[in-house]
């Protein structure tokens, strides 16, 4: 079975442009590059060489709001996930994974989310064997996790993000210790994804809030002692933005923001240097339904490119053609899907990055990056 991937050719997809470029990259899949056989409630994806065998292996989170199980899967290299491990020994409602060395052993370790439940920290043997999991944090409505060395300490630490309740983080001591929960934002954001990076280039990492439930998107700078109380807000003030990714995008030294959206058509966010925003950009004249969104240079030309999760459409590989406004746009997947995450990285070893979705109630694939036969320049 081959998954179709198909190139938009409709003027109406990019504005302003009468005759969009053909993407020079496509992303297909075929039988052989599903995650196992079964269809779970996935919510997220990550990717990361968990046996240090050189390939990298894939933890998944189901779930959301009905316990089920998380796995590992290891690739056996050329995107050949041939093993499965169970991650932990209970079903849980997670909603996240991310994966970092916590505890400053070399190896890495894996962060789950949890539901209105637990979240739980696995730490690594050196052999993807993981202990029991360490609960951590507070029992709230989670719907993300974001790792990064918040404090400069040189230890990674875990920001939570909770729809509809306080919002967190928890500061690692170096030896995956995770203290008392810090709230940031307000106690009543619906904050379904959070970015740290340092916007107005002071050197402290601040805080990027994709909000929904129609609440103001958020930049929190950081006063450096790690008080958020200066808020920037972008977007329209009623946005239902899932995700926000960060990166120089029209490549004039600053930091821009990708947002992907719901009900609204997905939007970039060019950054002035000073944590604030000045021109933008619609990536369509329609409405999107929108998960994800990641910033990657797909074609290694040296420019970042955005691939954005749909749900009830296609998911779509947009590349950029130089300034970060117009973009050569591909789909891949079913448009009947709803793909909640997504993780880009190599995971066949061509030097290209490829795609991991995560679906609900569907099979998560991974597409590989290939040439485009159609191209031509």
């Amino acid at each position: 079975m081959v998954l179709i991937c198909w190139v938009l050719s409709s003027a109406s997809l990019l504005r302003g442009a009468q005759q969009p470029p053909v993407s020079e990259r496509i992303l297909v899949s075929n039988s052989r590059t599903s995650l196992g056989t079964q269809e779970n409630l996935t919510a997220s994806v990550r990717a990361g060489d968990l046996n240090a065998d050189g390939n990298l292996d894939v933890v998944v989170a189901n779930g959301r709001h009905w316990p089920q199980q998380n796995f590992i899967f290891l690739n056996q290299g050329n995107a050949r996930f041939n093993q499965v491990w169970l991650l932990g020994t209970n079903q849980s409602t997670s909603y996240a994974s991310e994966i970092a060395d916590m505890d400053g052993d070399g190896d890495l370790d894996i962060v789950v989310g949890n539901d209105m439940a637990p979240n739980l920290l696995f730490l690594n043997n050196g052999h993807a064997e993981f202990e029991k999991g360490i609960p951590f944090g507070s029992v709230s409505s989670v719907r993300s996790l974001t790792l990064s060395d918040l404090d400069s300490d040189g230890d990674v630490d875990v920001l939570v993000t909770c729809r509809g309740r306080q919002n967190y983080y928890c500061l690692n001591d170096g030896k995956a210790n995770l203290g008392i929960p810090q709230p940031f934002g307000e106690q009543s954001d619906s904050t379904i994804d959070v970015v740290v990076a340092d916007l107005n280039r002071d050197g402290f990492n601040d805080l990027i809030l994709a909000n929904r439930d129609q609440q103001q998107n958020f930049v929190l700078l950081n006063d450096g002692q790690l008080g958020f109380d200066q808020k920037i807000p972008f977007g329209t003030g009623k946005d239902e933005t899932r995700s926000v990714a960060v990166g120089d995008l029209n490549r004039d030294g600053h930091l821009d923001l990708a947002l992907a959206n719901i009900g609204e058509p997905n939007q970039i966010l060019f950054g002035d240097g000073k944590g604030g925003f000045g021109k933008s950009k619609l990536l369509s004249d329609s409405r999107n339904s929108s998960y994800a969104v990641a910033i990657v240079d797909m074609n290694q030309d040296q420019i970042p490119d955005l691939v954005f999760a749909n749900a009830g459409q296609s998911n779509a590989m947009y590349l950029n053609q130089g300034d970060g406004t117009r973009y050569a746009v591909s789909q891949f997947g079913s448009s009947e899907a709803r793909t909640y995450g997504l993780v880009v990285e190599d995971f066949n070893g061509d030097a290209y990055p490829d795609v991991l979705t995560a679906n609900s109630d569907a099979l998560n694939w991974v597409y590989l990056n290939r040439p485009n036969r159609n191209f031509k320049k």
